[in-house]
């Protein structure tokens, strides 16, 4: 089911990377903090969303690339949030990865 119906229809590729890796990085944050808030449903939809728009940013045709770096972060991030976290990452690099996007689109924007 897709939960971002405008972005899936096309909005999504208005988006620079940048800010769409920013607005993956907003569903991350929310997925962090509802895990450490103990609400493993709300953390677990929050992550669903995340990965469906880092596959809408995979499918952006001007992305393509980007899409070794971009494809291997959706790898990391499923591998830290649902299976052994091989690769060992922690909730705080995934914060500071996406902030360093939140900054950059911020910039981007003027801000």
């Amino acid at each position: 089911m897709i939960q971002h119906k405008s972005m899936a229809a096309g909005r999504w590729q208005q988006f620079c990377l940048v800010e769409q890796l920013a607005n993956v990085g907003s569903e991350i944050f929310r997925t962090i903090n509802w895990k450490n808030k103990g609400d493993n449903e709300y953390s677990k939809n929050s992550f669903y969303r995340a990965l469906e728009l880092l596959d809408l940013t995979i499918r952006d045709p001007k992305n393509i690339k980007r899409l070794r770096e971009i494809c291997r972060t959706r790898e990391a991030l499923v591998d830290h949030f649902v299976f052994d976290n091989e690769y060992n990452t922690t909730d705080e690099q995934w914060e500071k990865y996406f902030y360093q996007m939140t900054y950059a689109a911020a910039l981007r924007r003027g801000r």
